[in-house]
């Protein structure tokens, strides 16, 4: 047994990738049916979500969090489903918040609630926080939500947030070709002059249901350069090793762009990530088809160092680098945890 403070040593996996990054779905409900991630036809109204008694509490979460700092873990950013969902929410924030280690506390949404929502966020203790914003156009929007919404309650929660000082507010865009990539520009324009940073998502293979094809992807070199024709870029460095957005910095000094290319320039080699899922499983790929219970062990009686090495030992075993191996992995038939249950 190692003695506290040494783990971060030892936290290290096959590829020699340390963990740095803690992505808790701290909720598998969402209000949204966006097809890319919980498509409408199979989530139906009637859909049976996790139990909450087989969810984990506050007080769970916390405990794990306070252990994955140990290994590392400096930053925490909460997920979905839609987070705002859940009713104790400001809670777990406030103790999460509270923890002795933890530099970036900060949360990824849809954006529906977070009008009425962002001050007491920034009061809890959040950090900052993104928006999931594809289109500005609302009949598009209406469409990649699922639910026929139109985007103005969305674009009020961005102004919230600005307002809370949840800040750098960051927006989400999950490019699709032939759906809303026409409108990649719009998004640029609509916030490059409120200082919101966005970024373009390469339409990704996640979960098993989305119907993904590769000819839907618009890879960000393309969306990069749509950009520059109006807004001239130059590159930028990391804010850290190991984060997933490339950089873009407007030319004018007034802000900058984030491109995530998962499908055509994996950065397996460089993440860091774990993913704690609703229901207590430690994940760690996106892509991941399993993850190793943390909850059953801790709601067997675990100690703390009996959990940590749960953790330390299920991080030293991973071996994912499935966006480097896509085409083989998909011709195996494998099987991938849908996203709703972990997070993007």
């Amino acid at each position: 047994m190692q003695p506290r403070g040494t783990m971060n040593s030892l936290t290290r996996d096959q590829f020699h990738r340390p963990v740095r990054d803690l992505r808790i779905s701290v909720t598998d409900k969402c209000n949204f049916r966006c097809p890319y991630c919980m498509p409408s036809e199979t989530y139906g109204e009637d859909y049976a979500f996790l139990p909450k008694s087989e969810a984990l509490t506050v007080a769970e979460i916390e405990r794990l969090a306070r252990l994955f700092v140990r290994c590392g873990v400096d930053k925490i950013r909460l997920t979905g489903g839609e987070p705002l969902l859940r009713k104790d929410l400001l809670e777990l924030i406030a103790r999460l918040a509270a923890l002795e280690g933890v530099r970036d506390l900060t949360l990824t949404t849809n954006g529906w609630l977070l009008a009425d929502m962002a001050r007491d966020l920034k009061r809890a203790g959040l950090h900052r926080i993104t928006v999931s914003v594809d289109t500005l156009d609302d009949a598009t929007f209406g469409k990649m939500n699922g639910r026929g919404y139109g985007v103005a309650a969305v674009l009020k929660g961005v102004e919230a947030a600005l307002a809370a000082g949840l800040t750098p507010v960051k927006t989400n865009c999950v490019v699709k070709r032939g759906e809303n990539d026409h409108q990649i520009v719009d998004l640029v324009r609509h916030f490059k002059p409120m200082g919101v940073i966005v970024r373009f998502i390469e339409y990704m293979d996640v979960g098993n249901r989305n119907q993904w094809r590769r000819e839907h992807v618009v890879p960000s070199k393309e969306v990069v350069a749509r950009i520059h024709e109006e807004f001239p870029l130059v590159p930028a460095e990391p804010n850290y090793r190991g984060e997933v957005a490339e950089r873009y910095r407007f030319a004018d000094g007034s802000g900058e762009i984030g491109v995530i290319s998962s499908i055509t320039q994996p950065f397996c080699g460089e993440c860091s990530r774990a993913r704690l899922s609703t229901d207590g499983q430690l994940i760690t790929c996106l892509f991941a088809n399993s993850g190793a219970s943390l909850r059953d062990p801790m709601r067997a009686g675990a100690g703390d160092e009996e959990l940590l090495q749960h953790i330390v030992a299920a991080w030293r075993r991973r071996s994912d680098r499935y966006s480097e191996e896509r085409d083989f992995l998909n011709q195996l038939g494998s099987r991938k945890i849908e996203m709703y249950q972990i997070g993007g």
